[in-house]
């Protein structure tokens, strides 16, 4: 029995190798948001020829943890954790994180003025709708001065903020909820816009340069992760991926290729 029990074991091993074998000769894909997501794989695609990626950029609409939980690619990278967190409760599916990559700063930005100081009384302030970016935008808000949250919320980690939690408003700002992907379009109609790194990347513009207001990279808790599913998670194509994200040549090519707009994440997984 116990010679047919080692065989049994044994058999499951190389079922598993073989598994894995097999994987690893198929192109993983990834689906990534065009600016800066997409243009990182494609320069570990050049960087690592050896790993076979299939990089498949997201469209406006395209839920791309909807594309992993269904099956239709094997990673995302798009998106931070607070983010993954509301997916997944929105999803009723669990994933996991392989490796923690990058921060996009978050941006106050506009077209009429040029300091945050020139801002009018009931100017129009566009922000993201979806609950974790609008959070963040309005914490963005507070830091800058132009708000002030109710008491405790002084953390984005620990409380997620609505605009029902502004306590203080002096400016009188209407706050505008809109599609994240299309407030950069939304620039010429209001007075400000908080606008995510790649979308404003996406957009032309420069967060470094162009933002009147910029997210702190220090303790920031919105860095962009490599996501998977749990079964896929000790796939060697996963974690070579990983690897490559978190490699002193990617945080190079960040460093160059975006001065500043967005920022390496020196470290592991999260």
């Amino acid at each position: 029995m116990k010679n047919v029990a080692m065989i049994r074991l044994a058999g499951a091993a190389l079922a598993v190798s073989l598994a894995f074998s097999a994987q690893a000769a198929d192109a993983l894909r990834v689906a990534a948001d065009p600016v800066p997501h997409a243009e990182i794989l494609n320069f570990i695609k050049t960087y690592d020829p050896a790993l076979k990626l299939d990089v498949i950029e997201l469209t406006n609409g395209v839920n791309a943890n909807e594309l992993l939980a269904h099956g239709d690619v094997d990673a995302n990278y798009f998106q931070h954790l607070p983010y993954l967190r509301d997916q997944e409760k929105a999803l009723g599916r669990k994933f996991a994180v392989a490796a923690t990559v990058h921060i996009e700063p978050l941006g106050i930005y506009s077209a009429k003025y040029k300091t945050l100081k020139q801002i009018p009384d009931n100017a129009k302030v566009a922000v993201p709708n979806n609950a974790t970016n609008l959070s963040r935008a309005l914490y963005l808000l507070q830091n800058k001065g132009l708000i002030k949250l109710k008491a405790g919320y002084d953390d984005p980690s620990l409380n997620q903020a609505t605009p029902q939690d502004i306590a203080d408003n002096p400016k009188h700002l209407n706050i505008l909820e809109i599609e994240a992907p299309q407030i950069p379009r939304s620039l010429d109609d209001v007075d400000l816009a908080v606008i995510n790194g790649n979308y404003a990347l996406e957009a032309g513009l420069q967060p470094a340069r162009d933002a009147l207001g910029l997210e702190s990279a220090v303790n920031n808790p919105y860095a962009n992760i490599l996501v998977t599913t749990p079964e896929l998670a000790k796939d060697p194509r996963i974690e070579k991926l990983a690897q490559d994200l978190q490699s002193p040549a990617v945080a190079t090519f960040i460093k160059e290729k975006y001065a500043g707009s967005v920022i390496p994440v020196e470290g592991g997984k999260s």
